[in-house]
């Protein structure tokens, strides 16, 4: 098949093609295109001149496609298939229904409402690649403003923050306390029962969260023993079945069983002490992703003290 290359062939072209061979009648392939069947005559006959072959036999008994009818063919479903691929696709991500969403966070998921969160997004959106950035409020403040991620729940209290953001849920205070330790009798510990208790923190995660927690609830921190680790929490939930300490948690940290390890709420005189967490985000992100995904938290956590703002 000798080609033209100034030659102009439309998608349409393909299109056509392939109802009158599908119909194997220009009759038939014409109502079905909602043309006349002359206007299909002429376009089959111009694609024909344009290739220099002849794509279709034309007989009183209808019309079928030749040998080299039948390559062309062939190509043409292929392109017309992968531009219909292309296209659905890039209509998908255009509408934040594809495409990729890096989520920044510093608290557990095990359980709680982050970890609801991600699991209600994926079942909308299936298609849409999910990664997830661990790190400290302060490292996920500056990813932002790098554009490394998309969107951060991060606990509040971040003042040097100059994008925008949406209050969303709480999470109480836990301790995970040894089996066995004296307060592990009680159904929530008071605050005042840990100043003489070794408290393991984490450097990582909410671990700068937990200081000025614990900074307003027992004043100087320095009155108690506070043991700090740049390990991940798993680990540092091993060292309190080990007995190495009472480790200050977030209720998300509450969703998996370890050896040895009980959960405990921390109570003041009000209650349980819950931390509020906010989603941090750059309004001028383009990330198609991301829409989609606030106007899930917006329906979830609605901010009731402040009027709807668009993303």
């Amino acid at each position: 098949m000798r080609l033209n290359f100034e030659m102009r062939i439309e998608l349409q072209d393909l299109r056509w093609a392939i109802v009158a061979a599908q119909y194997r009648s220009l009759r038939q392939g014409a109502e079905a295109l909602n043309v006349r069947q002359s206007t299909l005559s002429r376009r089959l006959r111009s694609l024909e001149y344009k290739l220099e072959v002849q794509l279709f036999e034309r007989t009183n008994g209808g019309t079928r496609p030749t040998i080299e009818g039948l390559e062309f063919l062939d190509a043409a479903r292929r392109i017309i298939d992968e531009t219909e691929t292309i296209a659905a696709r890039l209509k998908t991500r255009s509408r934040g229904e594809s495409g990729r969403l890096t989520i920044g966070v510093h608290a557990s998921l095990s359980a709680g409402n982050l970890r609801a969160t991600l699991i209600e997004y994926r079942r909308r959106f299936p298609d849409v690649d999910t990664h997830l950035v661990d790190g400290s409020s302060g490292h996920l403040i500056s990813d932002l403003s790098s554009f490394a991620i998309d969107i951060a729940f991060v606990a509040e209290g971040n003042p040097r923050w100059d994008g925008k953001s949406l209050p969303v849920w709480s999470e109480r205070a836990v301790v995970a306390i040894p089996e066995g330790h004296p307060l592990s009798d009680r159904d929530t510990i008071p605050w005042a029962d840990l100043k003489s208790e070794s408290l393991l923190l984490p450097q990582r995660g909410p671990g700068p969260e937990f200081l000025k927690l614990i900074a307003s609830k027992l004043g100087d921190h320095d009155q108690a023993k506070l043991i700090r680790h740049d390990v991940a929490l798993d680990r540092l939930l091993t060292l309190v079945g080990a007995g190495w300490g009472i480790l200050l948690a977030l209720e998300g940290a509450t969703g998996v069983a370890y050896p040895g390890v009980i959960f405990r709420e921390v109570h003041d005189n009000d209650g349980p002490t819950r931390v509020n967490f906010r989603a941090f985000w750059r309004q001028t992100n383009c990330n198609p992703s991301l829409r989609p995904f606030l106007d899930m938290l917006r329906e979830r956590y609605p901010d009731l003290s402040a009027d709807p703002v668009p993303g």
